[in-house]
């Protein structure tokens, strides 16, 4: 089967996260994804150690599957001519360089693509967008994490304010840039135009604020460190038991009913400290020791698996290694293993227009001479590119 986005053609300029992670989820879905570098290559290529057998970082790989790449330099005329054949027929035009880069290659979207590509959806992510105080300006995951508050909620009193150990803000990103495109192909379908999407990572980092955002605009209190421990539920946090730390997630009464009586102390229940979310979230300090004494003699396995069954969320807190080693983990396809790669599988399944991971990540440039005969530069033609150094040799 095809996937629902096959016909769909995109070219991406885009390096590093957000960028090459929401294109590489449009190719899984049959998308025909072109990624131009420049002569200098991506940078996630360079990110490791670790390296593949190619030399390219495992970082690189894990955003850039079922992609050809080739590299311009679209500082030269000839490069952005290259961009140009590209584009006539693109679907898509995904970018995230500064603000004014494009324009500056007068390849802006009000005015050259507008009028010569009517039907082009242009994507453009950047980290705070061309205007305002902060327009123009550079932007990483971890400075919008701090900028944007999200630090500031999570860690506890002995870490002080900590990184979310993802770059959540370019995940997130890349979610909000592919929501953006597929909109704008929807509205396509209806006026047969394209438009411009635009996503910053620093709306994306605010937009991660719920609810403690709106718990602040309720009460004006500022949010505060609460480690592993929800603002607004309790218990809603990780606790210590036999052989490591397990994360219950109770939500109302009566899951907290089944976990007094699955851990044998009916007698939480009926604790008035602890009657109501309420009330257990103002007492929060006493309930997990309460709970972390009631269940320290217990394996954290067959603590969860009892939990579950019983119809209580519980988990233990698992290594990466232990994520991807869990039975469901395979049964859902989220490990991709073949030769040559390994990646995370497809967190989205459609029954009748399926996705499938795409094909390994390509060398540096690997795919120029197929691009160029694709949109017709002759043998010639290409040579006189490579001379001019718009183009690396292929496989360069």
């Amino acid at each position: 089967m095809q996937g629902a986005l096959a016909g769909i053609r995109v070219v991406d300029l885009s390096r590093v996260l957000a960028g090459p992670m929401c294109t590489q989820m449009l190719a899984d879905h049959g998308a025909a994804v072109i990624k131009v570098e420049p002569p200098t290559g991506d940078d996630t290529r360079t990110l490791g150690p670790p390296f593949d057998e190619k030399g390219d970082a495992a970082y690189f790989n894990a955003i850039n599957r079922g992609k050809q790449c080739i590299s311009i330099d679209l500082t030269q005329a000839a490069g952005r001519t290259v961009l140009e054949r590209l584009l006539q027929d693109a679907d898509v035009l995904v970018e995230n360089f500064l603000p004014g880069t494009m324009e500056k290659w007068g390849l802006g979207y009000d005015g050259w693509i507008k009028e010569r590509f009517p039907r082009l959806i242009h994507c453009s992510i950047s980290g705070f967008g061309a205007d305002g105080p902060l327009g123009g300006l550079p932007g990483y995951d971890a400075v919008l994490q701090a900028m944007c508050g999200l630090m500031s909620i999570n860690g506890d009193a002995a870490s002080g304010p900590t990184r979310i150990g993802v770059p959540i803000v370019d995940h997130l990103t890349a979610y909000t840039a592919l929501t953006g495109i597929l909109l704008a192909l929807h509205s396509r379908n209806a006026s047969g135009a394209g438009q411009r999407v635009e996503v910053t990572l620093f709306d994306t980092a605010l937009s991660l604020l719920v609810p403690h955002a709106t718990n602040y605009f309720q009460s004006g209190t500022v949010p505060g460190l609460l480690g592993s421990a929800h603002p607004n539920i309790a218990p809603y946090d990780r606790f210590r038991c036999q052989d490591g730390e397990v994360f219950l997630g109770i939500m109302n009464r009566g899951q907290f009913e089944k976990f007094c009586a699955v851990v044998e102390r009916p007698g939480l229940a009926g604790d008035e400290r602890f009657r109501d979310n309420a009330l257990r979230i103002a007492h929060r300090d006493e309930l997990k020791c309460e709970i972390e004494s009631a269940i320290g003699s217990w394996p954290r396995q067959a603590l969860c698996d009892a939990l579950m069954r019983a119809g209580v969320p519980a988990g233990p807190v698992n290594s990466v290694a232990e994520a991807f080693a869990q039975p469901h983990a395979r049964h859902r396809q989220m490990l991709v293993q073949r030769e040559g790669y390994r990646g995370v599988g497809l967190p989205v399944r459609l029954r009748t227009t399926p996705g499938a991971p795409g094909g390994n990540p390509r060398s540096f440039n690997a795919d120029a001479a197929s691009v160029l005969r694709s949109i017709g530069y002759s043998a010639a033609e290409t040579r006189g590119l490579v001379a001019a150094r718009a183009v690396p040799a292929a496989g360069a």
